[in-house]
């Protein structure tokens, strides 16, 4: 017999949904992850995240926080920059890759399994937390950012890459058309489930937008936030100050 699986909008209706939804999506893509953000990103990702490394400024013998890790993008471009770096991801199989990576035996970064809205670390720990993709697929937000306020020191620095909920509404439904139509044709290529890329375009609807991120980010603790539009607002870079 056959269970069938709840539509993804109800398997993404509450938190703990969605908390244990976006456990097994990443378990299930961390292989392909990579390939995904650089189709998904129109090949701009590299550089964009080349992008959100320079706005961390000089970060050497700093101390830096990269969330969401992944396969370790970002942490390896602040380690190259001289910072000493713990990068967290949710997803073991993701960390085992980071390790596995080349620029892993020229860059010592630290990797960590674990939850951003519940990290591991104590209260004042970096000067920078760094995060791409990440914010969007926590199950809440505010707790997310309260956290990163609360392990960052003062004044220190949170650079974020997501992508954006973009406020025009003809301009949303094109976006979210385009991601659906794409994720679904990549999730049957990949893993024979149209469903597993759909999760973007879905967590995007629900993503209160990159002004709305700055005003939860003030709420949580940090002192100040702004945004910087990328690819005409699809994407956007957050940079806020605790």
């Amino acid at each position: 017999m056959t269970v069938e699986r709840p539509p993804l909008r109800d398997a993404l209706s509450t938190a703990d949904a969605k908390r244990a939804y976006v456990r097994r999506l990443f378990s299930t893509i961390a292989d392909r992850y990579d390939l995904i953000t650089v189709v998904l990103s129109y090949g701009q990702d590299r550089r964009w995240k080349d992008r959100l490394a320079a706005r961390a400024g000089d970060v050497h013998g700093q101390t830096a926080l990269d969330l969401a890790c992944g396969t370790g993008d970002i942490a390896f471009r602040l380690a190259s920059r001289g910072a000493r770096v713990v990068g967290l991801d949710i997803t073991p199989r993701m960390l085992e890759l980071a390790r596995r990576r080349p620029e892993a035996s020229a860059h010592h970064v630290s990797f960590v399994a674990g939850d951003m809205t519940a990290l591991p670390f104590p209260s004042r720990s970096f000067d920078i937390v760094s995060t791409g993709y990440g914010l969007r697929n926590v199950p809440v937000l505010s707790s997310a950012l309260a956290e990163i306020a609360r392990v960052l020191k003062d004044g220190g620095l949170l650079v974020s890459l997501d992508f954006n909920r973009p406020a025009n509404p003809a301009v949303r439904a094109c976006y979210l058309t385009y991601l659906t139509v794409t994720g679904s044709i990549l999730g049957w290529l990949l893993h024979r489930d149209p469903d597993t890329y759909r999760y973007i375009p879905e967590s995007i609807r629900r993503y209160p937008g990159a002004a709305a991120v700055c005003d939860i980010a003030r709420n949580a603790g940090l002192s100040s936030c702004a945004y910087i539009p990328v690819l005409g607002g699809l994407m956007a870079m957050h940079v806020a100050r605790k």
